[in-house]
């Protein structure tokens, strides 16, 4: 078994080319936005096993027809009314898609923008993900190992002075109610306990030297894997707080944009 994902641009707005019909726009997406208008990304998930005589879970033309028919006239209804929610919306289009589909639909992520998005799972799970970014210092340090042990094993990362990131971090939390609440003020309250429970504490820092979760007196080495796992630890309880219901599920933390580690694993 294995998943196969498949990115999905719907274009809308009066900027569309009305001629096009579905014409595909490639990168672009479709159809061919000529003028102003607003583009959709969904990332569709299918799992399977790989058929035997193509080596496809699906052929991805098929995939392409399936969202064109079944996902492009829901969202296209919702954006024409102006005010869906858009975790409602995912969940009509998941009815749909999944039955238009050639595999099993796994995972369907509506990317709103660059830093937000809902996704919806098999279990009928609503997540809003929404990222935020800070710049920090750090030293990759062990104080338990040699400085020459640390220095061959951390290298330019040992430096004694440290070195900076803009760190990215997502946060994904699901709704209280699934689908009907994807909306509303609950990216307000993720973003509220985003900044009261992290971005106040580690943006403009040196974490070894200026937090007590990485300071060199008992405090975690700041490896990427260490601030996703601390950063997990402070906003869910901030999550829980900030709206009934909310619940932290996974958070995603980016060193730099090739390095990254997800906490707790994906399900």
């Amino acid at each position: 078994m294995l998943v196969l994902r498949r990115v999905f641009r719907l274009n809308l707005g009066a900027g569309v080319c009305a001629d096009a019909g579905e014409a595909r726009g490639g990168f672009a997406g479709s159809p061919v936005l000529t003028g102003l208008g607003a583009q959709h990304e969904f990332e569709i998930a299918l799992a399977g096993a790989p058929d035997a005589r193509t080596g496809y879970v699906a052929d991805i033309k098929d995939v392409d027809e399936a969202a064109s028919r079944a996902l492009a006239p829901v969202v296209r209804r919702a954006w024409a009314g102006g005010a869906g929610d858009p975790g409602r919306v995912l969940a009509d289009v998941w009815a749909g898609l999944a039955e238009a589909l050639p595999a099993r639909l796994a995972g369907l992520r509506w990317n709103l923008s660059a830093y937000h998005a809902v996704e919806m799972n098999a279990r009928g799970r609503v997540l809003v993900c929404m990222s935020f970014d800070f710049a920090a210092a750090h030293r990759l340090h062990n104080p338990a190992l040699s400085d020459a042990e640390n220095a061959r094993l951390y290298g330019k990362c040992n430096n004694p002075r440290g070195h900076g990131h803009n760190y990215r971090f997502e946060a994904c939390v699901e709704t209280p109610a699934g689908a009907g609440h994807a909306g509303g003020d609950v990216p307000g309250a993720i973003a509220r306990a985003a900044e009261e429970s992290v971005l106040r504490r580690f943006d403009h820092t040196h974490l070894n030297e200026d937090t007590s979760e990485f300071s060199g007196a008992g405090g975690l080495n700041p490896t990427v894997e260490n601030i996703a796992m601390v950063i997990h630890g402070l906003l869910a309880p901030a999550v829980a707080q900030a709206g009934p219901g909310l619940v932290l599920r996974r958070v995603r933390v980016w060193e730099t944009d090739r390095t990254s580690a997800t906490y707790p694993a994906d399900e």
